[in-house]
């Protein structure tokens, strides 16, 4: 049996000694209980910074108001501060962020139900990827917390695909 995402990278946090943090917006949470699912994740996983409401945002993870009024919650420049803020305020090496509509209401024109950001900030760079995801809001929360998990494999795995992967999916 292949061992899950984040028992891979809770071997990979604890063979380089680097801790994680995590900012979610539209997973609730998810992301911290799938990591905190592996024995022993309390050795590379600091914790987590729910912040759900635009003032959350602001007051946990420096995003600033014209960030959010310029861009949006559900944006690249969103996701980048909170993954920047999730890292700064709980001292990791690595912060993985998440914003997006999981629906069924929400969507916008250019980000229609299922828009899904992700934000990754390390000491050498700072990456952004977008998804569409189409299932119903339990599945894009799911979809959601696997592919930020991804992100964070792909990253501790050599950072490789991060650029490339910074185009759109699953957007038609």
């Amino acid at each position: 049996m292949e061992e899950s995402l984040e028992m891979r990278i809770g071997s990979l946090l604890c063979l380089s000694g680097q801790k994680l943090a995590t900012a979610e917006s539209c997973t609730g949470g998810l992301i911290g209980h799938r990591l905190t699912n592996v024995p022993g994740s309390s050795e590379y996983y600091l914790g987590g910074i729910i912040a759900y409401a635009y003032e959350a945002k602001v007051a946990l993870l420096n995003v600033s108001w014209d960030t959010l009024q310029a861009c949006g919650a559900v944006s690249r420049e969103t996701v980048l501060k909170m993954a920047r803020g999730a890292r700064k305020a709980l001292s990791a090496d690595l912060a993985v962020s998440v914003s997006g509509i999981a629906g069924p209401g929400g969507g916008l024109p250019g980000k229609p139900v299922g828009t899904v950001w992700l934000g990754l900030s390390a000491s050498d760079g700072d990456w952004a990827r977008v998804y569409g995801f189409a299932g119903d809001r339990e599945q894009n929360k799911s979809d959601s917390a696997e592919a930020a998990l991804q992100f964070v494999l792909d990253y501790l795995n050599g950072g490789r695909t991060l650029d490339a992967d910074v185009r759109e999916r699953g957007f038609g």
